[in-house]
């Protein structure tokens, strides 16, 4: 499998996490060291400085630390110059580890390089682009995912049939479905829902 040559700048949280993505891409990978990101003030001007030139993508473990430091970055930067991705909310212990995290789910280094590669394969440079249009908040809305009684629930459900964590807001899943989805994978979906 040759590895993808992503354009845009990678942030994941530690340096193992780092070296899991250099299994599959090539490309600027920045880490934020944990919480460290809430300490060095020079680590987030970087990612200011990054983002004013280019879009970023976030890549953070799906437990609570993740989304603390995705939350972080995401008031730091905006929304726009920050191309989100998720990786399953997946039961276990990484391998250099002897003890699972707080939350028991495999971090990105925890991670199956395939998931990885696939996961990263729509941004890679040269990549073959759909003609689906992007989703936006009135697909949501129109689809049950906002404004209705079991929203949550729906929202949850087609969260899970996408491999993403099941928690996310209603912004958060529309962001990473326009990464990882084409319109008519999400209608799909949406027709496949029994909730």
């Amino acid at each position: 499998m040759e590895k993808l040559k992503i354009p845009y700048p990678v942030v994941v949280e530690g340096k193992y996490d780092r070296l899991r993505l250099l299994s599959v891409m090539e490309g600027q990978i920045l880490t934020t060291e944990g919480f460290g990101i809430f300490k060095k003030k020079e680590k987030l001007a970087l990612l200011r400085a990054l983002a004013a030139k280019t879009p970023i993508v976030v890549l953070t473990d799906p437990d609570g630390a993740g989304t603390l430091i995705r939350a972080h970055i995401g008031t730091a930067i905006p929304k726009e110059r920050i191309i989100p991705l998720y990786v399953p909310q997946i039961k276990g212990t990484e391998k250099r580890k002897q003890a699972p995290s707080a939350q028991g789910l495999l971090g990105v280094e925890g991670q199956d390089t395939l998931l990885l590669y696939e996961l990263l394969q729509p941004l890679a440079k040269d990549a073959p682009r759909g003609e689906s249009r992007p989703l936006s908040k009135v697909d949501f809305f129109e689809d049950r995912l906002t404004g209705c009684e079991n929203a949550a629930a729906r929202r949850a459900a087609l969260a899970q049939h996408f491999a993403l964590p099941t928690d996310m807001t209603p912004n958060a899943l529309l962001a990473a479905l326009n990464v990882i989805a084409t319109y008519e994978e999400y209608k799909a979906a949406i027709h496949s829902l029994c909730v």
